[in-house]
């Protein structure tokens, strides 16, 4: 039975729920897990990745579902509630099921967007685990990403401190001559704390540090996130942790991780991130969380083990992707599926009828004030208007080989008339469409939903990426931003078309991930511009290099790695009861 979503706060939700959570006994007996493939830590264990992996090596995939968006405002469109409602409804026709999202980073859960555990009765539960910390993989990923720095930081000081022979004779290590103003990397905090963006660090004595200007970003954006999303096992993070570029010597070449020698104390902080943490929808369907890099710089995904493990244990799979199809669908297509060798077999489109309408002209949506009238009553002009930005992501989907499932997220002010337009538009673009109201109604308000995707797993895909590997960085790029985005073409500056032309000319680099870095806000460079932008032309400043997560990034627009906190920040409403220690106000 549903709880009372309008009635009860996303934590009070949690709360009644988790008195009949499965402890981790019954997980074991509920997945048919081996004893030691359960690893406890209190009502969120984790999975031990090798060892299921290992016991289910010759077993077949299941369905493999992917969960996307049409643009969307500042709001959100319900991507987590979808994934935890779809897993509910197929939950409710009887069919296994299982899923993985991604780690909330404790910036947003302590600002203005709150957590990212859905909502409703779509709810991943142990709510307050969730955004608070979870199985410290956040924590673990600071710490080797903070001694990445302090192994920079405490070389320059040395080298600076002492002469050759002294130098060699102290630290057994060869001359670095790292040049202070070209120092790539930060340091990571898991708060939006715009205070930190810009630093001087060092100041004091000889004995105090290197002098020299630096920042901050937020833990989420650390390349180390990215990589925890992307490897397929230990062996590949603990190769991977020594080619990070952290800086670059008075030469131009780089100094890495591995020329710091610190990349196996970082895998050793890390070490158990490996294993993703099993938690439960409302409904007791199991979802794996495992990373949370940024979407916009990084891949956007839950990791590709979470995946592999979820695709072993479930017939029905369902993974989740950051921000629209532009986005996270072109990512999870282009970069994840080619680095997991992964099929998926549907995907599907969240949408709601306000993000239409604002697509359609209506008015500003901000974060923290009340919806316009627009969005609340019937308005078949604006919401029509805005149908071409889904059809677009429709079509974009449709390019990979598959066809969409059109979710209308349906909010109780959605009327039947709005409902029926969406589908239609949906259908006559090519895809399956179904309304939804898992937010209220849980499984049961999911089983249309449920159905479709069924259907839509059996249909006969044939999945492709958008352009092979061997295609050149400036060749992919265009492609993505005709195919994908809707633009024109493209125009390079100065300073990323000479990084553009070393990369292509170096081999090495064509295995590396084209990692597109813009707003979400907007299918164009420009967040501001809605709909489905005719007539631009898209321009790319820079390309940023990730060489451990093997991701090259051109840049349309400044991205800031460190989000600032907000003048009403959620923090303000969250607290203890301190006669139970239970924790109230998260949302």
């Amino acid at each position: 039975m549903a709880y009372d979503a309008t009635k009860m706060k996303d934590w009070q939700i949690s709360e009644a729920a988790e008195v009949n959570m499965p402890r981790p006994e019954q997980w074991i007996e509920k997945l048919g897990l081996e004893k030691d493939e359960l690893i406890p830590f209190g009502r969120t264990p984790k999975l031990d990745f090798l060892k299921i992996m290992d016991r289910l090596k010759n077993k077949g995939d299941g369905k493999y579902i992917e969960v996307t968006a049409i643009t969307p405002t500042p709001l959100g469109e319900g991507k987590s509630t979808t994934s935890c409602g779809l897993m509910e409804g197929l939950g409710k026709r009887g069919l296994s099921v299982g899923g993985a999202l991604r780690q909330p980073s404790g910036g947003p859960t302590m600002n203005i967007k709150g957590t990212a555990a859905g909502g409703g009765n779509a709810l991943l539960i142990p709510m307050t685990e969730f955004s608070m910390g979870l199985t410290g993989d956040i924590n673990d990923i600071m710490n080797a990403h903070n001694l990445a720095m302090i192994a920079l930081t405490a070389r320059m000081q040395h080298e600076r401190n002492y002469n050759d022979e002294q130098l060699q004779r102290l630290t057994k290590m060869p001359r670095l001559n790292v040049d202070p103003t070209r120092v790539e990397m930060g340091w990571i905090i898991d708060f939006c704390a715009q205070s930190l963006r810009s630093i001087i660090i060092g100041l004091g004595g000889r004995m105090d540090g290197f002098t020299m200007q630096s920042k901050f970003g937020i833990a989420v954006s650390s390349e180390l996130m990215a990589m925890l999303s992307i490897v397929r096992d230990l062996a590949d993070l603990r190769q991977r942790m020594d080619q990070i570029t952290v800086a670059f010597d008075k030469s131009g070449k780089p100094v890495t991780t591995g020329d710091l020698e610190v990349g196996g104390a970082m895998t050793a902080w890390m070490r158990n991130t490996i294993n993703p943490t099993l938690m439960s929808t409302v409904e007791y369907q199991p979802c794996m969380v495992h990373a949370g890099p940024f979407a916009n710089i990084a891949v956007g995904q839950s990791s590709i083990i979470a995946d592999r493990i979820g695709l072993k244990m479930f017939d029905y799979h369902v993974t989740e992707s950051g921000f629209a199809a532009d986005i996270g669908f072109e990512k999870f297509w282009n970069v994840k599926c080619r680095f997991s060798g992964l099929k998926p077999h549907v995907s599907v489109l969240t949408t709601t009828i306000r993000a239409l309408k604002m697509h359609g002209g209506g008015p500003k949506v901000v974060a923290g004030i009340p919806l316009a009238e627009e969005y609340t009553k019937e308005n078949l002009g604006l919401l029509e208007n805005g149908l071409p930005n889904m059809v677009h992501h429709i079509n974009t989907i449709r390019k990979s080989g598959m066809n969409p499932v059109v979710c209308v997220n349906c909010f109780h002010t959605d009327t039947k008339a709005e409902i029926a337009m969406v589908r239609e538009a949906a259908e006559k673009a090519g895809a399956r469409c179904a309304m939804s109201t898992h937010w209220a109604d849980g499984g049961d308000g999911a089983l249309e939903l449920a159905d479709a995707v069924v259907e839509a797993c059996n249909d006969k895909s044939d999945f492709q990426f958008l352009y092979p590997n061997e295609t050149k960085l400036r060749q992919r790029v265009e492609k993505i931003a005709k195919e994908v985005y809707g633009a024109d073409g493209v125009s390079w500056s100065p300073e990323a078309t000479e990084k553009a032309k070393a990369f292509e000319a170096d081999a090495k680099y064509d295995e590396f991930a084209t990692m597109m870095v813009k707003t979400h806000l907007s299918l164009t460079h420009e967040p501001a511009l809605k709909g489905v932008p005719k007539g631009w032309t898209l321009p790319i400043r820079d390309v940023l290099i990730y060489s451990g997560a093997k991701f090259l990034c051109p840049c349309a627009g400044t991205i800031s790695l460190m989000p600032g906190t907000s003048s009403d920040p959620a923090f303000r409403r969250v607290d203890v009861d301190v006669t139970n220690g239970k924790v109230s106000g998260l949302f």
